[in-house]
């Protein structure tokens, strides 16, 4: 009885204390989400690093928190090297809501402020959704092949989105974070995609080359993450319960030389050969877990 009541009685002071931190942040930060609003640029700059600043110390309170409840011990090859002056592309391979948590812990103090691309339904989630508005997520629409072909006009939303995204990521160094296979990893998906992986779901090109191309006099560093989970992809309760005893992430930090800044779109030779480059990364990826896979279980 003890057993089950100890892992239950952590989660509950771990959601706690999480709330408590999102929620002591969340005041400034929706303060000078109001300042934001106002049309002067230097004003926009400065209120722009304060909510940076806000945003790394509830990361960094996350953090905290994690370490003092033992919450997964992390495993990290590749961190050395980084840099809070630049500007990076972090690409990963996406199983559960805990990858935010673990890449946040990982990258917290060593580059810029993760910014991920959400999608739209979540700018309606109490507290986070403002403060991902205000700190500038970008939030997608994805549609379905269907709905494009009876909305034809829609075509390219998505792309849209992200290039407003760039523009304002040109001013403060920034680490722009995209889960390329666009959703989490299930066996359900895996055999809907009739994925050529046997841990991954297959990497979407257009939206990472796109972002390289848009950002290409500011990107020069790729982070390549591969998370792990070795006794089975957790649930965000699972997490902050304390059942995740280990986590392995390697990270490979890659140039983003002009073999990857072309057009995606227009170019079907440069196409051709980004998404060769992107699928050979992840095969890569797939045999790395399939290593940590099979030795950790034997």
């Amino acid at each position: 009885m003890l057993t089950l009541l100890i892992p239950c009685v952590r989660g509950c002071c771990s959601l706690l204390l999480i709330l408590v931190n999102t929620l002591f942040w969340f005041l400034p930060i929706l303060l000078l989400s109001c300042v934001k609003l106002l049309p002067i640029h230097a004003c926009r700059r400065r209120c722009n690093q304060l909510l940076n600043g806000c945003a790394n110390g509830w990361i960094g309170n996350n953090n905290l928190i994690q370490r003092l409840l033992r919450l997964g011990r992390l495993n990290v090859v590749g961190v050395d090297n980084l840099s809070k002056k630049e500007w990076y592309m972090v690409i990963a391979n996406h199983q559960s809501w805990v990858d935010i948590l673990v890449l946040q812990r990982v990258f917290h103090r060593r580059i810029p402020f993760l910014k991920f691309f959400l999608k739209k339904e979540l700018i309606w989630v109490p507290f986070l959704g403002i403060a991902w508005w205000a700190l500038d997520f970008p939030f997608m629409r994805r549609y379905s092949t269907r709905f494009l072909q009876k909305h034809p006009h829609l075509r390219g939303k998505d792309i849209e989105t992200t290039r407003r995204a760039c523009e304002k990521y040109r001013q403060i160094p920034v680490s722009i974070m995209n889960f390329v296979e666009g959703t989490r990893f299930s066996d359900h998906k895996q055999r809907h995609q009739q994925s050529p992986f046997r841990h991954l779901l297959k990497p979407r090109a257009g939206g990472l080359a796109f972002t390289l191309g848009a950002m290409r006099d500011h990107l020069h560093h790729l982070l390549d993450v591969t998370i792990c989970y070795p006794k089975g992809v957790p649930t965000f309760w699972d997490f902050i319960c304390g059942k995740v005893r280990e986590i392995h992430v390697k990270i490979e930090q890659l140039p983003i030389n002009e073999q990857l800044k072309g057009d995606y779109f227009n170019n079907a030779s440069f196409q051709h050969g980004f998404q060769q480059w992107l699928n050979d990364r992840w095969q890569a990826k797939d045999r790395q877990l399939d290593e940590w896979l099979t030795r950790d279980t034997s």
